[in-house]
């Protein structure tokens, strides 16, 4: 897209692709589809383009830098990370090439503390959520037309729907979940064969890792996503609506 495309240039763009891509679903391999996307995203976004991570693993990272290389990363540093999930977004830059941008948000932990009580994570989540991830999404989204994320449809209830390419109304930008198809399984081979970079907290028993302060190891056969937020009855970030 250039400079003087608008708004609703973009969400014709990303209606157009999303079924274009959803007719491509089951007539080529995950993987390759994948790729077609975010190919098509380099190509047309260009600078416009930032593809988020939570450093989990380093899968969307490895497919987005291979469609376009020294791509920007978008990693929320909420200032409540484990610190393992601090050293593989460090070990990611490296490995990768890519260009981290690290939305961050208005108040420090101490200030937050301050303003609003000690460990409000505790006491209410989604407003710590809100200020701490939300808000400077928001904030740091508002530069770009476009944006890739690695929500994936087995990964809750709430994601069982979740389109390869949509129009974000929240963040009125294109969105694009290139691995929404991807099973666990094609997850795991896709880490082995390409021995892409994975939190050391997932070998440890976090299949799905957050704040530290909010993240547990879920029980044996639980929901992995069981462990976030443990006894509350919040699910989501609010990140993805």
């Amino acid at each position: 897209m250039t400079t003087t495309d608008t708004r609703e240039d973009l969400r014709t763009a990303a209606l157009e692709a999303g079924a274009r891509f959803a007719a491509r679903e089951g007539t080529v391999s995950h993987e390759e589809l994948t790729r077609e996307i975010l190919a098509w995203a380099a190509e047309t976004f260009g600078e416009g383009l930032i593809v988020a991570s939570n450093m989990q693993d380093a899968v969307l990272v490895e497919l987005g830098a291979a469609a376009r290389p020294a791509v920007d990363v978008l990693f929320l540093e909420t200032g409540y990370h484990f610190a393992e999930t601090l050293g593989t977004r460090d070990a990611v830059a490296q490995t990768y090439g890519v260009t981290i941008v690290q939305a961050e948000p208005e108040l420090t932990v101490a200030e937050q503390d301050a303003a609003f009580g000690t460990d409000l994570f505790a006491v209410d989540p989604g407003q710590c959520c809100n200020m701490r991830k939300v808000e400077p999404l928001k904030k740091t989204l508002a530069r770009y037309d476009a944006w890739v994320t690695g929500v994936r449809r087995v990964e809750a209830p709430t994601r069982a729907a979740t389109p390869l390419v949509t129009w974000d109304e929240r963040h009125d930008l294109v969105k694009i979940n290139p691995i929404a198809h991807w099973t666990d399984e094609q997850m795991d081979a896709y880490i082995r064969e390409h021995a892409v970079l994975v939190n050391p907290l997932v070998e440890a028993g976090y299949p799905s890792i957050g704040c530290a302060p909010c993240t547990a190891k879920p029980a044996p056969g639980a929901d992995p996503r069981s462990g976030r937020w443990a006894g509350f009855s919040k699910t989501e970030c609010g990140l993805h609506g």
